[in-house]
Order: C-alpha cells, then sequence, then structure tokens
C-alpha cells in the first residue's frame, strides 16, 4: 500500500472520508475513523464568519476531539473572506483547511462558490493564493472535472493549485452539469493525476473493495475519497483496507454487528446534538443503514414518527430482534 502524505501528515492508508453536509458531523466522523477510514474530512463550513453564530455552524466548528490529522472544509468565493475563515479554523485546531471547489449544489453554485468557481480561473488562482499564505497548515482543494462536459478544465486548475503551493488535490470524477448521475470519469482524474506531481485522491461511485481496487489501478492516485457510499455502512473502510492489503474480501456483517454500530451511532447524536436535533438527525441514519433490510420502509414510517431518544433505540432493537427471530425459524 503506497504511502499517503499530506505536508508533513502521513495518513495510515489511502482511505478518506469525503466530506458531506448534513452528514459528516463529529459523531460520524469519529465512527469512521474507528471503522478504518485513514482520514476524515469535516462537512463544509461556510467562509463568511458572520453566518458563524448558529447552532449548526457552531456544532460545525468544533473540531478538538477529531482524530488527527483534522481536516475542515471551508467554501465560499471571496479570498479574502476564504482566508480569515481559515485562520480561524486553524486557531479552533484544524491542521488540514480543505477548500471546497466541488460542490454542485446551487445554494452553493449561486453564490459563486463550490464548482461554480472553476468557472473563473483567475477567481480560483486568487483564492489559493490567499489561503496558502494566511495559514502554516496543508491547504488541500477539492474539485470536479470542470462545469460541464464542454468545459473540462480539471488539469488546467489542478496546475494552478499546484503552482500555488496546495498540498493534494481531491477529484470528484463528474462536472458540475453531471450533479451525481452517470458514470464518473476515471480516466479524466487518470490524466489529472498524470499532470501534477502532488498528491491526488479519486472521488466518486467508489462503493466496494473491488471497486476501490479498480479505482487505484485505473487511475494511479494516491487515495480515494468515500462519501455515499459510507452512509449506513461505515465499515466500508474496513473492508476496502482488507482487502487492498490483502486481496480476499471480509465477510459481510451479521446483524447482531450492525444493530450494535448503528446504536453507538445513535447514542453518539443524541450526545453530540441533544433532543430535539439529535432524534431528528438520527432518523435520515437509520434509515440509511437499514435500507436494504426487508421490512425497512414500513419500520421507518413509523419510526419517523418517534421523538425521544429512548424510544427510536428501543425501536430499532425490536426490528433487529425481529429480523434475528425470522433468520432463526429460516434456519431451523
Amino acid at each position: 500500500m503506497s504511502v499517503v502524505r499530506i505536508g508533513s501528515y502521513t495518513l495510515p492508508n489511502q482511505l478518506i472520508l469525503a466530506p458531506m453536509a448534513g452528514v459528516t458531523d463529529q459523531p460520524f466522523r469519529q465512527l469512521c475513523h474507528r471503522l478504518g477510514a485513514g482520514m476524515v474530512v469535516s462537512e463544509m463550513v461556510t467562509s463568511d464568519m458572520r453566518l458563524w453564530n448558529s447552532r449548526k455552524s457552531r456544532l460545525r466548528l468544533i473540531h478538538a476531539e477529531d482524530a488527527e490529522p483534522r481536516s475542515v472544509q471551508i467554501a465560499g468565493g471571496d479570498p479574502e473572506m476564504l482566508a480569515a475563515a481559515a485562520r480561524a479554523n486553524v486557531e479552533m485546531g484544524a491542521q488540514i483547511i480543505d477548500i471546497n471547489m466541488g460542490c454542485p449544489a446551487k445554494k452553493v453554485c449561486n453564490k459563486a462558490a463550490g464548482s461554480a468557481l472553476m468557472k473563473d480561473e483567475e477567481l480560483v488562482k486568487a483564492i489559493l493564493h490567499a489561503v496558502v499564505a494566511a495559514v502554516d497548515v496543508p491547504v488541500t482543494l477539492k474539485i470536479r472535472t470542470g462545469w460541464d462536459r464542454a468545459n473540462k478544465n480539471g488539469i488546467t486548475v489542478a496546475r494552478i493549485a499546484e503552482q500555488a503551493g496546495i498540498s493534494a488535490l481531491a477529484v470528484h470524477g463528474r462536472t458540475r452539469a453531471d450533479l451525481y448521475t452517470g458514470e464518473a470519469e476515471y480516466d479524466t482524474i487518470a490524466a489529472i493525476k498524470q499532470a501534477v506531481s502532488i498528491p491526488v485522491f479519486a472521488n466518486g461511485d467508489i462503493d466496494s473493495a473491488r471497486k476501490a481496487r479498480a479505482v487505484l489501478d485505473a487511475t494511479g492516485v494516491d487515495a480515494l475519497l468515500i462519501g455515499r457510499a459510507a452512509q449506513g455502512r461505515p465499515w466500508i473502510f474496513r473492508e476496502i483496507a482488507h482487502f487492498l492489503a490483502t486481496g480476499s474480501e471480509l465477510p459481510a456483517l451479521d446483524l447482531e454487528e450492525v444493530e450494535r454500530i448503528l446504536l453507538e451511532h445513535m447514542v453518539a447524536l443524541h450526545a453530540f446534538y441533544g433532543d430535539p436535533m439529535g432524534v431528528r438527525i438520527a432518523r435520515k441514519h437509520v434509515g440509511w443503514y437499514l435500507a436494504t433490510l426487508p421490512g425497512a420502509r414500513e419500520f421507518r414510517a413509523d419510526f419517523n414518527r418517534l421523538e425521544s431518544t429512548d424510544a427510536q433505540c428501543a425501536s430499532v432493537r425490536r426490528f433487529f430482534a425481529e429480523h434475528q427471530n425470522k433468520d432463526t425459524e429460516v434456519a431451523a
């Protein structure tokens, strides 16, 4: 397994939890790290510090207990604001600053942030130079392959990033216009990797251990970012790490272990957010964990009406107990 370095930091493996707004909060980051992610990245934080007083932003700015190296993603379109936000996050414990030029969400792109920035290469240059100069920690960048199929400037932006002193580059293998549809363009990621000498990470559609191996082989990248495939399946990092190291696949998790990880995750969410926010946020995670199990849809309809931590945990235990009983009956 190749060594992955970001500035002075060496990661224990090639697997990184991709930042996802509304998903990669501290409880989820800690869980993914414990289950095999070599590095985890925070939810996207706005560079407009006037908005940091909201409860949501305050919770996103808690870095102290995160696993090292602590990587925090910032987003915005103004070089000075991004530089100031980077400095503030470093003061709060961030050890790596990641700049978002990959998010395709309209509410981000309409503010000339996220992947919208790739339309303006001069602004990209100004932002990267400003942020790199503002902090003495490594700065990384997340991009897409371009704005749309006719404007794929990922290689140009990658070269701008390398010249600006960016320590590593993550590439989601789609354009802004593609959102999350279609196949990820691993050939474009491979071309970007060839064009620069800084570490390059691939992102997009990496949803199994075999796919991870195939993407590493096809692109030659240094590491992989895994996002949506970890929702409801944080143990995917352990599965991939084992396969990359040994060439053999781990057996599928039994229901007992899925239940244990899910309950542990729910308890952490409730402790971090308190009521009623923890209860509300737990609903979507529980939906992801149970998505492939029989009866999940009916269960969720009832589960989403529950209003307390205890009721949620008891409901999940009942669901798994019923599945265990069914499995026992079938085996008998």
